[in-house]
């Protein structure tokens, strides 16, 4: 049987995370059902300043000790029992005003957006460096997000496929382009390279493949040149910016 601890140790002495004069220590609830991960993120965060206030090893304790404990943050082991981000979701909704960072062994795509969906302020690996834990969860405090590096472009690009664009095709009708397509397509047309899109972008060569690959079937071309043809004579028809 799962047990729920809680800590009533004082505040630490050390210098910690920045709060408002008066505001106390920042509070934090563990939830992950390995002891030896919550041990070292414990000694991660009370070395930074930060006081544990309650360990879990369960979703379902997650939220019952977020409810009494009401922490500044919760970090969620996305794959315990349970289930980390219905833990997470429940805590966003009940209680607005504690932020959530998600810990996981695993960068898939589907956890990473369900945790933000869910509500969650960060997505952190468990093979990062555990002295920079402290630092992330200040600025999760201070109202940025806490992702790595590799897992914050694929958040941009998400968002970027959200921003659509329609282009007219000389056959009739309209492609639908993502965001991400018609920026690519772009770059490439005012005389940029695979190479050097894929860099100002900060994606991958193969990525930036795969979408020209995809707007030259949406845009029913036989090849690159035709499509980058195409947005040429779009730009052509747009009134002329005085």
């Amino acid at each position: 049987m799962t047990t729920l601890q809680t800590n009533g140790a004082q505040p630490s002495t050390a210098a910690g995370p920045w709060r408002e004069p008066g505001a106390g220590p920042v509070r934090v609830l563990i939830a992950d059902d390995h002891v030896g991960a919550r041990m070292g993120t414990r000694m991660a965060l009370e070395q930074g300043g930060f006081v544990v206030c309650a360990e879990v090893a369960d979703g379902v304790r997650a939220v019952e000790a977020a409810r009494s404990e009401r922490p500044d943050v919760c970090l969620l082991d996305v794959m315990m029992p349970g289930g980390g981000i219905e833990s997470a979701r429940q805590i966003a909704a009940e209680l607005p005003d504690t932020a959530i960072v998600m810990l996981s062994v695993s960068d898939s795509e589907d956890h990473l957006f369900d945790s933000i969906r869910a509500g969650a302020s960060g997505y952190l690996l468990k093979d990062m460096d555990p002295n920079r834990l402290p630092a992330a969860l200040s600025g999760v405090l201070a109202g940025e997000a806490a992702f790595p590096r590799r897992l914050m472009i694929r958040v941009i690009e998400e968002f970027s496929e959200r921003q659509r664009r329609r282009v007219p095709l000389p056959a009739g009708g309209r492609a639908e382009l993502t965001g991400r397509e018609w920026e690519i397509l772009e770059l490439l047309r005012t005389g940029g390279t695979t190479a050097t899109t894929a860099h100002r972008l900060g994606i991958s060569q193969v990525t930036v493949r795969r979408h020209v690959s995809d707007a030259v079937r949406k845009l029913r071309v036989d090849n690159r040149a035709a499509a980058l043809e195409l947005l040429d004579k779009v730009h052509a028809q747009l009134p002329a910016r005085r």
